[in-house]
């Protein structure tokens, strides 16, 4: 049984409740600003990521996804241009980002292709062998605990289907490591604090950034669970990564 992570980075170090629990607050807090701060921190270069992720499902023409922290469906809308699969189902921990979300979804007239609900990435609720694919934009640092999600995750793929997580990690390189630790430590909190009422979760992002598990850190986290053929594909510099598994 895969063990909680014992000093979890959360949003608000002050309160008690559990990391999950501060998460939610946390995106129901932002969920108004967070699609702008998101591109506008970004320069825009998240949706070329997304679309880079997304494009490692072509091959396998997957029809029924699952978006875990699908937020406001950003990375699900991708998928629907690109994989034209059937059927997305997303979940997040956040009422506040799936209210977003299913604004979207109207105004664009997905209601046939794209559903949304509230949903704990550590308890599916979802049969073992649903989906074809199971994705994960910037959100498995958010998770209590990564094992158990991770896990569940790999429970209600198909055998044969894949997982793709994008994630931010960590650069190694001189000068991109520098310039991103200055830019994430400083600039993104600050902007993030002038935008947005909730400045704790701009703080937040590069501490869970810092204490994820990244590179072969995480493919190795992913062999361990189960998932086979993992890969790993650094984006930027390391700024970012895509990595893919298979049941």
């Amino acid at each position: 049984m895969p063990k909680p992570n014992p000093n979890p980075v959360t949003p608000y170090r002050d309160s008690d409740a559990s990391k999950k629990e501060q998460v939610a607050k946390m995106f129901n807090n932002i969920s108004g600003t967070y699609d702008f701060l998101n591109h506008f921190l970004s320069l825009g270069i998240d949706v070329i990521w997304r679309k880079m992720a997304i494009r490692e499902l072509l091959s396998l023409k997957p029809k029924h996804i699952l978006d875990v922290a699908t937020g406001t469906g950003d990375f699900a809308f991708e998928s629907i241009k690109i994989l034209k699969p059937e059927k997305i189902t997303g979940v997040d921990i956040s009422e506040g980002m799936l209210a977003i979300a299913r604004e979207k979804i109207q105004k664009r007239n997905l209601q046939d292709v794209f559903e949304v609900s509230l949903g704990d990435s550590e308890k599916l609720l979802f049969d073992d062998n649903t989906f074809d694919a199971v994705t994960v934009a910037y959100g498995v640092r958010n998770f209590e605990n990564l094992e158990k999600g991770l896990a569940d995750m790999l429970r209600v793929l198909k055998p044969g289907g894949k997982v793709v997580i994008l994630e931010f990690s960590k650069p190694k390189v001189f000068p991109v490591k520098q310039a991103y630790n200055f830019y994430f430590k400083y600039v993104t909190p600050s902007i993030g604090k002038l935008f947005s009422k909730d400045a704790s979760a701009y703080s937040y992002l590069p501490e869970s950034v810092a204490a994820f598990p990244d590179g072969k850190q995480f493919t190795d986290l992913l062999n361990k669970i189960g998932y086979q053929n993992t890969k790993l594909r650094p984006l930027a510099f390391g700024i970012c990564s895509i990595y893919t598994g298979t049941k």
